[in-house]
């Protein structure tokens, strides 16, 4: 008998479903899509400011310093005493002297 409750339909329960579904949409939008759309946007706005002589890490973990840029997409890292890597600029991940994964403030 109690299942049977259950089974009724509800009087405007179409409604109500749009309503939660629109509710949890914009519940991701606002704690996903967001603040990620924020991160690229930071990332990208650091990557724009790089200039000779900024310690940075690779998204691959490499530590190095920036001693040319080439051209708007590459710039050239100084990993080790001579030792010098061309790199394309969205390989780049942070400063090296913050922690990686955080943004550029």
């Amino acid at each position: 008998m109690v299942f049977g409750l259950f089974l009724q339909a509800q009087p405007g329960g179409d409604y109500t479903f749009l309503f939660f579904m629109g509710l949890m949409f914009v519940v991701m939008y606002f704690f996903m899509i967001r603040p990620q759309q924020k991160k690229q946007k930071d990332a990208k706005k650091f990557r724009e400011g790089i200039k000779k002589g900024d310690d940075i890490v690779t998204i691959g973990g490499i530590h190095g310093v920036v001693v040319g840029i080439e051209s708007d997409e590459t710039v050239t890292v100084e990993i080790d005493k001579g030792f010098r890597v061309k790199i394309e600029k969205w390989a780049i991940s942070a400063e090296a002297t913050q922690k990686a994964g955080t943004p550029a403030k």
